[in-house]
């Protein structure tokens, strides 16, 4: 786990891709590697989604690929034999955490709560998912919550864009945050390049702002 957080750190966003058509994963994985964020979260919600998981990994093999929206074992065999990296999920579910850790990769489950942070780090967990993040109270939320677990490190996710990412990743316990404002399935499936690359360069110039 210290080493996934370690390489998403240098980074701190994680695309958050939600794709239908494998035919599009190649360009999409070229351009991230392109524009020096080879990190991709894809999420698990259509029936083509392990295949684009794997079409990136396989396009770009030095692409760091998450399985997102993991709800099962069996997604999270299918995920680690498409090639996945890392996985993430909605919600803190034993079950799904024991599977993916016995699988031997980086298991980032999603909570909004103390209880929840709590059952996370009795699994053994050191970084979690805050999600959603802007519907479960936002950055004063997340920084409230945080103070007793000085330890944990955060990806917020949801509701994250150009406008509050900064709040967010100026809180020592976040690490990265998940977003999909620059790579959402609009602009993937246009073709938009240009508008896509042009607003991960935005975040990237900002990102730099904020760690300088």
């Amino acid at each position: 786990m210290s080493l996934l957080i370690d390489e998403l750190s240098k980074h701190r966003l994680v695309p958050v891709i939600d794709l239908d058509d494998v035919h599009l994963a190649a360009w999409l994985a070229d351009l991230l590697v392109e524009l020096e964020l080879p990190v991709a979260e894809v999420t698990l919600r259509s029936k083509s989604a392990i295949e684009v998981l794997g079409a990136m990994k396989t396009r770009q093999p030095s692409l760091l690929v998450g399985a997102g929206t993991v709800l099962s074992p069996q997604q999270s065999d299918e995920a680690k034999a498409a090639g996945a990296d890392f996985m993430v999920s909605p919600g803190l579910n034993p079950k799904v955490v024991e599977a993916v850790l016995k699988n031997d990769i980086p298991m980032i489950p999603g909570v909004n709560n103390p209880s929840q942070i709590e059952q996370a780090m009795s699994l053994g967990l050191s970084a979690v998912k805050f999600f959603p993040a802007e519907a479960s109270g936002g950055v004063g939320f997340l920084k409230a919550i945080l103070a007793p677990y000085r330890e944990l490190k955060v990806m917020p996710t949801g509701g994250i864009n150009l406008s509050n990412i900064r709040s967010y990743l100026e809180l020592p316990q976040v690490f990265a945050c998940g977003g999909s404002w620059f790579v959402n399935k609009n602009l993937i499936e246009s073709g938009d390049r240009y508008r896509i690359g042009e607003m991960i360069i935005q975040a990237k110039m900002l990102i730099h702002q904020i760690d300088s």
